[in-house]
Formats: C-alpha cells, sequence, structure tokens
C-alpha cells in the first residue's frame, strides 16, 4: 500500500494570494506549495481518492494522471469535495463513499454528473481494494465530519480531517496504534480556531495517541515550513 500526500493546505492554499508573510514569500521564491488537503491511497492496482480537493486537476497531473477508481468526502466543505468535477470528460466518474449528510450535501451540488453513491456510516467498516476503512466522527462545527481509520496490509493510518480537539472518546479509542497519524494543524499554537487543532493541538493529540509517525496537515499559510512532523505535498508512504 502506498499514500500520497496529494495536498496539505487549508481552504486557502499556501501561498496565499496578495500575502506577503515569510511563508508565502519563501513559497513565491521557491515554488514550494501547500494545495488543499487531499490523500491518494494505492492498493492492489487501484486508486483511492480521500476528499476531492479544488486543486485536483493539478495535483493529479503532478502524479502522472493515475485513474481513480473511488472517491470518499469526509464533509461537504468545498475545499473538501468541490474538485469532484474535474473527472468530467476526463474518465468514468468514479463512485463516492460518504456518510450520508455529506453525500447528500455534496451530491446534490453534482446532479449534472451522473455516478453511484455509497452511503457509509460512522464506526461501520466497509471495504475498498484491499482495505478496510472506518469513518469515525469528529467535531468540526456546523459541519458534519468524519476522519477515516484506513487498515490494509497490516498498517493502520488514521486521518482526522478537519476538527477541532473534542473528538470523541469513541473515534479516539480507533486511533491508538497507529502506523501514521494524519492530523488537523491549521495555525500556530498561539492561535485558537474554534472549527479546528492548532499545531500544539496536534502535536498533543499525537503524543497522546502514540502513533509511530504523524504529520500535521490542513495547514494554513501561518504555519512555518520548518515546523516538525508538518506534512509536505507529494510526501509518501509505504506499507
Amino acid at each position: 500500500m502506498k499514500l500520497t500526500l496529494l495536498g496539505t493546505g487549508d481552504a486557502i492554499g499556501t501561498p496565499k494570494i496578495g500575502c506577503s508573510c515569510p511563508q508565502c514569500a519563501r513559497a513565491g521564491k521557491t515554488g514550494v506549495m501547500r494545495l488543499r488537503t487531499s490523500l491518494l491511497l494505492e492498493n492492489e492496482g487501484a486508486h483511492i481518492l480521500i476528499d476531492s480537493s479544488p486543486d485536483l486537476r493539478q495535483q493529479l497531473l503532478l502524479h502522472g494522471s493515475p485513474k481513480i477508481d473511488a472517491v470518499i468526502w469526509t464533509h461537504g466543505h468545498y475545499d473538501h469535495f468541490i474538485g469532484f468535477g474535474e473527472f468530467y470528460r476526463v474518465q468514468d466518474v468514479p463512485p463516492v463513499y460518504a456518510a450520508p449528510p455529506v453525500l447528500s450535501y455534496c451530491a446534490e451540488l453534482f446532479r449534472f454528473l451522473p455516478f453511484e453513491k455509497h452511503p457509509v456510516n460512522p464506526y461501520e467498516t466497509f471495504h475498498l481494494s484491499g482495505c478496510a476503512i472506518t469513518p469515525f466522527l469528529v467535531k468540526h462545527p456546523p459541519a458534519y465530519t468524519c476522519g477515516m481509520l484506513i487498515e490494509c496490509n497490516g498498517a493502520r493510518i488514521g486521518f482526522t480531517s478537519d476538527t477541532n480537539p473534542d473528538i470523541p472518546e469513541k473515534s479516539l479509542d480507533l486511533l491508538y496504534d497507529l502506523d501514521l497519524l494524519l492530523v488537523d494543524a491549521l495555525v500556530p499554537s498561539d492561535i485558537r480556531v474554534h472549527k479546528h487543532m492548532n499545531y500544539l493541538d496536534a502535536c498533543t493529540l499525537a503524543q497522546k495517541l502514540k502513533p509511530k509517525e504523524f504529520r500535521c496537515i490542513h495547514a494554513s499559510h501561518m504555519i512555518s515550513w520548518d515546523l516538525p512532523h508538518v506534512g509536505r505535498d507529494r510526501e509518501t508512504f509505504e506499507f
């Protein structure tokens, strides 16, 4: 199994348009970017996309234009699903798996684009291409939002999606003994955002769960490029 961080940025991305902060200035000089957050899971010759960001076209081109066999949506915020329209006239539109409220909301915006819809309930495991995937609830008010536990080839990967620190205990119970934790860290440790975790929150959660590795994702342009454990676009993990 191979997992690629296609994007690690927030809804705005880095560099932010019109911004000259240190992170955006460095991005402008070096070309390094944070595209909007999405993940690509490859196993048994299949490609599964977790969230379809607004940068999906660019992300797939940078990754060699793989055919996507299935899509999983975590929640109905535009930076996590709106790129699904990029499949129009490019490939057979892939089936989508998501919690019922998420699937209903997002599918309404794509009613011009027929595709298979598979509602999956939180804490109920479903299987795709040799992987067991379990959605779990997180706290991202007011949006109904799920993270994903991926179990494949003996490896366990947890993706918290957008969330604040108030993750339900039932969800946290799934996230011990992980090989990799991908965790929301929107802003630096001295800033509080009620919908998200900051860098300290993310590191504290990782310290509690004790995964073998963790990466902070969904990072805004305020997050330094040089902080430990901050994920980078196109970073890959193999299990």
